[in-house]
């Protein structure tokens, strides 16, 4: 059996750091948000399918304008949701090949940043949720990626609320500052072999 395992958390969270602990123990992590970013600049069927939403301008030099289609998506609901159908199919085909690419490992690891918005979670056995106070995101945000605390702000305010992610997530795995990442991680993965093997 294949375990396939979410971890996911709101900007910020330090989800990044949990994938690459699991990819230090030895274990498969697949990027969702690589993936699809990969898709949009590959993948012919999806590309034509986005210039029909955004129009042929949306590809400049043959590469997806990113911050074009997030400035257009962040104030665009529906226009999210088309792009969602477009890319979501997409990526869930890649993660499929991806799987059967690496059934002999056993308990695979897919990372998204809207695993429970999307509701992706539902066709994995178990997920971790990564958390962190909000104002230590919003500083880690800020120094990341040379943006402003309103802009993080604004793009917190568009994810799913941490508390509705705790009721639904299987782990949570702390990342503020007092607490170490490694031991949490490794708890974990000790749970998830034990019910894989199980």
């Amino acid at each position: 059996m294949l375990l396939r395992v979410g971890v996911t958390g709101g900007i910020g969270s330090g989800k990044t750091l949990v994938c690459k602990i699991l990819e230090v123990l030895g274990y498969p992590v697949f990027y969702s948000d690589l993936v699809a970013k990969s898709i949009t600049d590959t993948d012919p069927e999806v590309m034509e399918k986005v210039k029909g939403l955004f129009g042929n301008n949306i590809y400049p030099n043959g590469k997806l304008n990113r911050k074009k289609v997030a400035e257009l998506v962040f104030a665009n609901d529906t226009l999210l949701k088309e792009l969602n159908s477009i890319i979501h199919p997409a990526v869930a085909r890649s993660f499929e090949q991806w799987c059967l690419q690496n059934a002999k490992s056993g308990l695979v690891f897919k990372e998204s940043a809207i695993l429970f918005e999307t509701g992706i979670f539902r066709e994995l056995h178990k997920t971790i949720l990564v958390t962190a106070p909000e104002e230590l995101r919003i500083k880690r945000v800020v120094e990341r990626d040379g943006v402003t605390e309103l802009e993080v702000r604004a793009r917190m305010a568009k994810q799913m609320p941490e508390e509705q992610k705790k009721k639904l997530a299987d782990f949570i795995v702390d990342n503020s500052s007092n607490q170490l990442v490694l031991p949490q991680v490794l708890g974990i993965v000790q749970i998830l072999t034990s019910i894989k093997n199980g």
